[in-house]
């Protein structure tokens, strides 16, 4: 690699932004330049739904790198963008103090505990329901 390429264009305390894309510094993951505008079948970006799904990958400092990365390299953003982090990171905490704080999607979903005293309907035969019926 030139030094051109190894110079830094935007850096945070997890990513690294250079000529040749996206770098995580802990782990060495790399995303190149070239694949950074990925766009799954319904239009929506790769990148932030599949770093959703790395438990390293601290969500506000990947976004920040991520959109350095597009700015630097002239990629242009689109609804589809939001649509993947909200996707892929879920929504933002309401209550969080701090702003940059997301939930993610899982979170968001899990099932509540369903508390003992709530009574599960055990299904009728067939049979029983036409004779009440009759």
């Amino acid at each position: 690699m030139s030094d051109v390429a190894d110079a830094e264009l935007f850096g945070n305390d997890d990513w690294s932004v250079s000529a040749d894309g996206l770098e995580h510094r802990g782990t060495g993951y790399f995303i190149s330049r070239g694949a950074l505008s990925a766009r799954r079948a319904e239009g929506l970006w790769d990148w932030p739904l599949q770093m959703a799904e790395k438990s390293w990958c601290r969500p506000s400092l990947f976004r920040d790198a991520f959109l350095n990365a597009l700015q630097h390299f002239g990629i242009a953003r689109d609804a589809g963008l939001t649509r993947s982090f909200a996707l892929g990171y879920g929504i933002r905490a309401v209550e969080a103090p701090v702003a940059e704080t997301f939930v993610t999607l899982a979170d968001v979903l899990k099932p509540r505990a369903v508390p003992e005293t709530v009574r599960v309907a055990v299904p009728r035969p067939v049979r029983a329901l036409v004779a009440a019926g009759a």
